[in-house]
């Protein structure tokens, strides 16, 4: 057990990095993106609640959810729902870079911070003071950048952005719940609830709810997304996490950033500019920082990452 999470964090690591790429690859809507990937992984979630609770011979827990968590789960839901539209469009603008776009959208630990702050009164250590500055500095830049080069970039920054924030309030209102709720039984409340948003999105906003493009590979991409980096990322994350200690949970947050950069660079030949750079140094040391001043200071904060 002793390298077993540290390999887990590793794993995981690489798994949610791949995200970006294969959503990048897809020909799909951004809204149709997001509904296959939380319905598929809602489907493997469901199942192996099932075999588990077969193989057990112990009642499903699902049943034993109070009333008040199921529905405060499924407002986390479509926040959920809502913080991968984001996030997804902004990938979808043309000329967006990822590593723009994941720096954005990582950038949640600064918002837990000061939401913490101002809404939960949880005084700020001064580690999250410095990490804040630090890191919206670095936001500000990479927008500057963007918007320098094009007006559509900023506008594509302000969605990554703005799924940041979702990720905030998801985060926010998880993390207690997560206490009183298994794993699987709030991956599968909270998965299943983003899936029934994402369709009534899909509804409104007139986006195809059938893959659109080579469908085999449309498929092939949607189940890789959510067995990869929701399922093989993200439920490995959570596991691991009670086994690490809170540096080394801050310092995988940063992970997935500079993994999708890396893997862009490479499959993608997207190389970002030194303004980018420049500000995704600076946003990805204060999201660092403001993490680890978090975990250091209530380490269930972070025990929730279900997102990206």
């Amino acid at each position: 057990m002793r390298g077993g999470p540290y390999a887990a964090i590793a794993l995981a690591v690489v798994s949610v990095s791949f995200a970006s790429i294969f959503i990048t690859w897809s020909d799909s809507p951004p809204i149709t993106i997001a509904l296959y990937r939380l319905a598929i992984a809602t489907g493997i979630v469901g199942a192996t609640i099932l075999i588990r609770s077969s193989a057990l011979r112990k009642p499903n827990t699902l049943l034993r959810i109070p009333r008040r968590d199921a529905a405060l789960m499924a407002l986390i839901g479509a926040i959920l729902a809502t913080h991968f539209a984001l996030w997804i469009s902004s990938l979808k603008v043309e000329g967006e870079s990822i590593a723009s776009s994941v720096v954005l959208v990582t950038s949640h630990p600064l918002m837990v911070g000061l939401l913490s702050h101002y809404v939960l009164r949880e005084r700020l250590n001064r580690w999250m003071a410095v990490g804040i500055v630090l890191g919206f500095a670095g936001v500000v830049s990479i927008a500057l950048a963007d918007y320098g080069f094009a007006g559509s970039l900023l506008y594509a920054d302000i969605l990554a952005f703005s799924g940041g924030v979702m990720a905030g309030f998801y985060f926010l209102l998880g993390r207690r719940v997560r206490q009183r709720v298994a794993l699987l039984d709030y991956a599968f409340v909270v998965y299943a609830s983003a899936t029934a948003v994402l369709f009534v999105y899909a509804l409104a906003f007139g986006s195809s709810l059938a893959p659109l493009g080579d469908t085999p590979r449309e498929l092939l991409l949607f189940a890789a997304l959510a067995v990869v980096p929701q399922i093989g990322g993200h439920t490995l994350y959570n596991w691991a996490l009670r086994w690490v200690t809170a540096p080394v949970v801050s310092l995988s947050l940063v992970g997935e950033p500079v993994g999708s950069s890396l893997l862009a660079w490479v499959l993608l030949t997207q190389v970002p500019t030194v303004g980018v750079a420049v500000g995704a140094g600076l946003a990805l040391l204060g999201i660092y920082l403001t993490a680890f001043g978090q975990t250091s200071r209530a380490p269930e904060i972070i025990a929730t990452r279900d997102v990206e």
